[in-house]
């Protein structure tokens, strides 16, 4: 598979993340078959300032067709203790997504190996309504995260960070935390993206169906 065709695959379940102080990128990564629940994955750091002071939070497609504006009582936000990832749950009835399969997880015992290529897509500050595609190398696996060579520029954070698989489909590895950049002379010099992997998000979905199961 082309990097173009995962990317057209994944780009109905991206969006563009507005908070008071700021934007980031997030994507549909959970639809319980009632029909009642989606959730949207996201980085900590995006709606942590909106969700310690019940702010509102906009939530917008990929192409700024649709947008939602959640209040505090309109949503739960489940936020990662030790990692930078969040997920936003609200009901399905908002109709954001209307058939609209959310993007696949990749198995949390799955690691990839170093030299792996990935891509990322987000919403960055320099074209903050327009979808941009970025691409890399795994350069290492560190604790909870992968360090890729490649960029994050800002607004970006939040957004799903991608890997073909063999059978050519196309799954989430982690969301783009955070940009390291090589300081170690006066000029500003390329540096790693930092990736947090999907612990909290298969913990938390994992649960989800569990309690759906049991009703």
């Amino acid at each position: 598979m082309h990097w173009s065709d995962a990317v057209n695959s994944s780009l109905p379940c991206i969006v563009k993340i507005d908070t008071p102080t700021g934007h980031g990128t997030g994507f549909l990564c959970f639809s319980n078959p009632a029909k009642s629940m989606v959730a949207i994955a996201t980085a900590g750091h995006v709606i942590h300032h909106a969700d310690k002071w019940m702010e509102p939070i906009r939530i917008y497609t990929h192409d700024g067709s649709k947008s939602l504006l959640l209040k505090a009582d309109e949503r739960h936000i489940t936020m990662g203790n030790q990692s930078d990832s969040a997920l936003i749950l609200f009901s399905k009835d908002q109709k954001l997504f209307e058939n609209t399969p959310p993007l696949p997880l990749l198995d949390q015992e799955y690691v990839l190996r170093v030299g792996t290529q990935v891509g990322w897509i987000g919403f960055p500050t320099l074209e903050p309504d327009t979808p941009c595609f970025f691409s890399g190398m795994i350069s290492a696996r560190k604790d909870d995260a992968y360090l890729i060579d490649g960029v994050a520029i800002n607004g970006v954070s939040g957004g799903p960070v991608l890997y073909v698989d063999e059978q050519e489909e196309t799954r989430v590895v982690g969301t783009v935390s955070a940009y390291r950049m090589n300081k170690a002379t006066k000029d500003t010099l390329p540096g790693l993206l930092i990736a947090q992997d999907l612990s909290l998000f298969h913990d938390v979905l994992t649960h989800i169906r569990t309690v759906e199961k049991s009703e």
